[in-house]
């Protein structure tokens, strides 16, 4: 059997439908036991998705390996800090670089293909983008899954906190759902 190659490339918008249906499988397949059920299927709901206006900014990366999505993820050079365009609301400013840091936004892995070095080539990729963009840091808030990738990418944790969520159907109120924002300087 051949070994497929993974390439890396921009996300294009006619990528969006396929990039959500796999950051829903690595939402709900990747969270545990990091988060319960319920907490990973409302961060899937609520907060997990692609902010569109990466991918027209080209900062939204997908991995393909046979012309199927496999990991996306990337940078951003604008100030919301998290969550997909359903979580945005309003204006979405550019950062000054050199004197903010630029955003890592979230990597998503297809679940079988986890653990091969797909978040770090993501990761790399961004960095080095930042860098040539001429910030000098970045942050991020991580999920507990990536939280050892972040740190093993040189992010160091700055403040622990915690998101409200509509708990998913069937269940109603509110769930608590702890982040982590993380530093590092390029």
């Amino acid at each position: 059997m051949l070994q497929c190659m993974n390439q890396l490339r921009p996300a294009r918008p006619e990528d969006i439908t396929a990039l959500s249906a796999l950051i829903r499988r690595s939402g709900l397949g990747l969270s545990v036991p990091f988060y319960s059920a319920e907490q990973a299927a409302a961060m899937t709901e609520y907060v997990f998705g692609v902010d569109s206006q990466l991918v027209e900014d080209q900062t939204y990366f997908v991995i393909e390996c046979a012309g199927l999505a496999r990991a996306c993820g990337g940078w951003s050079r604008r100030r919301t800090l998290f969550g997909g365009d359903q979580t945005k609301s309003g204006p979405d400013p550019w950062l000054v670089p050199g004197e903010e840091p630029a955003r890592i936004r979230a990597f998503f892995v297809e679940p079988g293909h986890a653990r091969q070095g797909l978040g770090r080539q993501l990761m790399a990729a961004s960095l080095h983008a930042a860098r040539a963009a001429g910030f000098t840091a970045m942050e991020l808030a991580a999920t507990l899954p990536g939280v050892p990738l972040y740190k093993a990418g040189g992010f160091q944790a700055v403040e622990h906190f915690a998101i409200t969520l509509p708990a998913p159907a069937p269940h109603t109120g509110t769930l608590s759902v702890p982040l982590v924002r993380m530093h590092r300087h390029l």
